[in-house]
């Protein structure tokens, strides 16, 4: 789920940069427009990505530290 997510936001990322850009909404242009009901559902699960993803913020660490702890009890014993 997590990689979802992430891919998710960067597909969002990229569809605001290219608003901050070129004022070009990728997702609009693809799917008729930003009120239209597809693009509509698209930023849904993207903003819902997005809220998924800020739960990465507080578990990464503890996945690296866990696994740096792992590293360094296999390298002492």
């Amino acid at each position: 789920m997590d990689r979802l997510s992430l891919v998710l936001v960067i597909i969002g990322a990229i569809n605001w940069g290219l608003v901050g850009l070129f004022q070009f909404d990728l997702i609009a242009f693809l799917f008729g427009g930003q009120a239209a009901l597809i693009s509509r559902v698209l930023y849904t699960i993207v903003g819902a990505a997005g809220l998924w993803s800020i739960s990465m913020l507080f578990t990464g660490r503890e996945r690296e530290d866990h696994s740096a702890h792992a590293h360094a009890d296999g390298a002492n014993a």
